[in-house]
């Protein structure tokens, strides 16, 4: 069993609340938009792995680190993570066939600062994108997600609220 704990949009800003929410998590994704390393640095600093893809703002400091889409297996579930991808019946262009290519089970975006979790039925994928973590974009509320991946199961999805973006 692992403990996700899945943030994205950040842009540079980290609230110090997502640690206390992210304590019992063993990994930390993020969906890009770091805004610089320092984030990933802060993020590390917790302990827990941190996993992640570049986003459209993110310059040489996250790209040298940070590849643009991360394919993986997290328990029994195949992962793919890809800052700039739409969701169910809006991917991005190349996307969708990404997604037919590669057969992941779960599905991570960013981007949008728009949460949502949602399952698509005709590429069998489960969609999650956290929203923005983040004080930059037009979001109202700043958004987490924590999740449970055992074995073949993602379960447990918890929305966290941070607070207004001011």
């Amino acid at each position: 069993m692992k403990r996700i704990g899945l943030i994205s949009d950040t842009h540079g800003y980290l609230d110090e609340a997502v640690f206390k929410h992210f304590e019992s998590c063993d990994e930390i994704w993020h969906g890009g938009d770091f805004g610089t390393i320092a984030v990933a640095e802060q993020l590390s600093k917790s302990g827990q792995p941190v996993r992640g893809v570049y986003g459209n703002i993110d310059g040489y400091d996250v790209r040298s680190v940070y590849q643009e889409q991360l394919i993986f297996t997290c328990e029994e579930v195949r992962v793919l993570m890809k800052h700039i991808g739409g969701y169910p019946g809006r991917y991005e262009r190349g996307v969708r066939e990404l997604i037919l290519r590669e057969q992941p089970q779960l599905f991570i975006s960013g981007h949008s600062h728009i949460l949502k979790v949602m399952y698509d039925d005709k590429l069998q994928c489960l969609h999650m994108n956290p929203g923005a973590a983040g004080k930059q974009g037009w979001h109202k509320v700043r958004t987490l997600i924590r999740f449970v991946i055992e074995g073949k199961e993602m379960k447990n999805c918890e929305v966290i609220e941070l607070g207004k973006r001011v």
